[in-house]
């Protein structure tokens, strides 16, 4: 914990004298009339206050005037550092003062400035002399006590000449004024040598190429989109990105990256002379190819000429081809649109292929598994010697209900022969015979349908196996109609995964030149001039003041 100092307060109000008054009344009074004294010897010896008209002690316009003198001076406005001046130059003359504003009262009655510099210079003494004046002088008084005796010190009428300290010190000021106004005009002439230097002789040479040197270049724009057939709807997440750029985000990004490829620079050299054009001797310097050029070079200037942007949130990709002529550029700028459209048709060529591929197969698998179908029931009904299961069995089935049908009125007619008192012997045994051979034949109708004979297998067998055959050829069919439908689908989104190029802004041929762009191409090379100096001095400044620390 720190405790802060105590500091003693003096002149706590404007009015309050600058020393406590003696706590003695009889001391206060021999002040007050020793101070009265001396300032009466004060007023007899000086010259200027003689002329100054007196005032009883006890006149009360004399009061009132210098009151009201006061009262303007206090109305003036002063500050307290000239109220300070003011007093000090009146303790200096040796007047006796009531307050600062009595100090301002009198000086001017004596027609002396308290404000003017050559009275605060003359306030400056040696320190020898103001050493020697504190061991010999009596001890001086504050304020509101009288002060000792010095007429001495009272201006005289001649005119005040500065002394040597201060003439000395004010030229050794005018000199290190002028030293560091000569070093002030030496930096600047440096710092406009060096910009003179590292920024403007760079940034004229480089407007001399821009303007002078540089060959005219033409460039031809062009914007295209890649598209795709939109499907009648679309499920999932999928379908929020049916008919927006997200869809074929993707392809964009491919064809542009093909078209700034060495593959399309290299296919363009082939077959559009890539090469040729720019080592034509008429292109300066700078732009122009070396001869042999090497395809890493011309890759280099090609991804200067040709300028492929892609903006994903309009799906457009525009494209920049800059030529020496404008023929040329309209010529490569196709050339390059009927690339991207070939890289369009190779990107979905393999999944429509694909696509229809697998639906083309899984429909001639069926075909041949309905074929062998087919075979598989003519084989058995050529072995059965049966056609139609379904009907035979049917007939069979209505062959042994109509005998079962004539037994039963067989059986009757025998009971009414045998209901007779006397029946007829024969005709029972005809009609028993009848019936008995009825059943026999029911017989065996039915032992065919259920059992095996020597023959083969028996009825239902063969009819179970021809069912099966003919249920085989009808599931083989409908596979067959089913992968025929799956082959359509196929084919139709085939044809909806094709992506196509369609062209926004047809390249033209512009007829003037478009680059190079002499006055912003000059202001760029001041600006980055000016920001490489700027680095550099503040590297060096930085290194200069960490050696120097």
């Amino acid at each position: 914990m720190t405790t802060p100092p105590r500091v003693t307060r003096y002149r706590l109000r404007a009015g309050a004298p600058l020393t406590p008054r003696p706590a003695d009344p009889a001391r206060a009074e021999e002040q007050a009339a020793e101070a009265a004294a001396r300032a009466a010897s004060a007023m007899a010896m000086h010259p200027l206050q003689q002329q100054m008209p007196e005032t009883a002690p006890g006149d009360g316009d004399g009061n009132d005037e210098v009151a009201q003198q006061i009262d303007r001076i206090r109305r003036e406005g002063l500050t307290g550092r000239q109220l300070r001046m003011a007093r000090r130059v009146a303790q200096k003359q040796g007047l006796d003062i009531t307050s600062d504003f009595d100090a301002v009262r009198q000086l001017r009655d004596l027609g002396i400035d308290p404000f003017q510099r050559s009275n605060i210079i003359e306030l400056v003494v040696p320190a020898q002399e103001t050493a020697m004046e504190e061991v010999t002088s009596e001890p001086r008084v504050q304020l509101p006590s009288t002060i000792p005796d010095r007429s001495r010190d009272l201006p005289s009428t001649e005119r005040v000449i500065p002394s040597d300290t201060a003439e000395r010190r004010a030229s050794e000021i005018r000199g290190i004024q002028r030293d560091l106004a000569r070093r002030r005009r030496r930096r600047m002439g440096l710092l406009m040598l060096r910009l003179a230097l590292f920024v403007l002789l760079p940034t004229v040479v480089a407007g001399y190429y821009f303007f002078v040197v540089a060959t005219p270049m033409y460039a031809t724009r062009s914007e295209f989109v890649i598209q795709q057939a939109e499907p009648q709807s679309g499920a999932g997440l999928g379908g929020l990105f049916q008919g927006t750029s997200m869809a074929t985000q993707q392809d964009s990004i491919t064809v542009q990256s093909y078209l700034t490829s060495r593959a399309a620079m290299v296919r363009l050299d082939e077959e559009e002379g890539f090469k040729e054009v720019f080592s034509d001797p008429a292109i300066d310097p700078l732009q122009r190819l070396p001869q042999p050029a090497t395809n890493e070079a011309a890759y280099a200037l090609y991804q200067d000429h040709v300028k492929i942007s892609y903006d994903p949130t309009e799906g457009i990709v525009k494209m920049e081809v800059i030529a020496p002529d404008p023929e040329t550029s309209q010529r490569f700028s196709e050339a390059l649109l009927g690339y991207a459209e070939e890289q369009v048709d190779q990107l979905t060529s393999r999944l429509r292929n694909d696509q229809m591929q697998g639906a083309r197969d899984s429909y001639e698998a069926a075909e041949a598994r309905r074929a062998d179908a087919l075979a598989n029931w003519l084989r058995i009904q050529q072995e059965v010697q049966q056609i139609d299961p379904v009907g035979e069995t049917a007939a069979r089935t209505q062959q042994i209900s109509a005998l079962e049908t004539q037994r039963q009125q067989l059986q009757l007619e025998l009971q009414t022969r045998l209901g007779v008192r006397r029946p007829n012997e024969a005709q029972v045994n005809s009609v028993r015979s009848q019936i008995a051979g009825i059943e026999a034949l029911i017989s065996d109708l039915r032992r065919e349908m259920t059992e095996a004979s020597e023959q083969g297998a028996s009825l239902a067998a063969r009819n179970t196996e021809l069912r099966l055959a003919e249920e085989d050829y009808g599931f083989q069919t409908l596979l067959v109609q089913q992968a025929l439908q799956q082959m359509e689908a196929a084919q139709i989104e085939a044809n909806r995964q094709v992506r196509y190029l369609s062209l926004g802004v047809e390249p033209v041929a512009p007829d003037e030149a478009t680059y190079p762009r002499a006055v912003e191409n000059t202001a760029l090379a001041f600006l980055i001039f000016s920001g490489i100096y700027l680095m550099l001095s503040l590297t060096v400044s930085i290194l200069r003041e960490q050696v120097s620390s």
